[in-house]
């Protein structure tokens, strides 16, 4: 783990426990078993979604991004404001509302595939 994953651990340990996984050659953190963050190149990228994204729209935060086969795939997250490393309480509110979003798209999946699910065994009962 590096350091700077460890200094973004203690910035947000008021909030409670955050913990990291390697992934993609960068780590993603978790807080209640839920991906609201990655840490990629010593930099941090926080979940984004409908509600949210204004947030860092407003600030000019950019989206993380990837090549995938000559082309740059952006992903839901987005560069976190360089003031949160100085202001824990920041911190933890840009890290809630990252984690908020991430909770939403959780349940809008899980919705979905309850609803999918649903659909498949109508389809099998009229059979």
């Amino acid at each position: 783990m590096s350091e700077f994953i460890g200094f973004v651990q203690e910035l947000l340990e008021k909030w409670g426990q955050v913990n990291s996984r390697r992934m993609f050659g960068g780590h993603g953190l978790y807080y209640e078993c839920l991906m609201f963050a990655i840490v990629m190149d010593k930099r941090l990228y926080l979940k984004a979604d409908a509600v949210n994204r204004a947030d860092f729209e407003a600030l000019n935060l950019t989206r993380f991004t990837y090549p995938m086969k000559g082309k740059d795939v952006a992903l839901s997250y987005w560069s976190a404001p360089d003031a949160i490393f100085d202001e824990p309480a920041e911190a933890v509110r840009w890290a809630m509302s990252a984690w908020d979003a991430a909770l939403r798209g959780h349940v809008a999946k899980a919705q979905a595939r309850e609803k999918a699910k649903a659909r498949s065994a109508q389809k099998f009962s009229a059979s």
